[in-house]
């Protein structure tokens, strides 16, 4: 490994899995301003995260219903008045 280039600020951090409130506890150097009381009754950094191992497709081989045509009928009405006329 080169010296020098990896950074040295590893700390515990909390990241939540917000789509089915997972959380788990592990060293990070990302950056964070919002905190969170553990079990163990400190306080750590949180991290909020989309998708984690618990709520991904691959991981748990369910596969989530995602609802493309509201968001098409969304994207439809935000753009429509740059809809060509013929």
């Amino acid at each position: 490994m080169k010296k020098g280039i990896h950074p040295e600020s590893y700390r515990f951090v909390v990241f939540k899995d917000m789509s089915n409130d997972y959380s788990f506890l592990c060293k990070s150097t990302t950056e964070s301003k919002e905190t969170v009381t553990w079990e163990d009754g400190k306080e750590y950094p949180l991290v909020k995260l989309e998708i984690s191992h618990t709520s991904h497709p691959f991981f748990t081989g369910k596969q989530m219903f995602v609802d493309t045509a509201g968001r098409v009928d969304k994207f439809k009405t935000r753009y429509k008045k740059f809809e060509k006329k013929d």
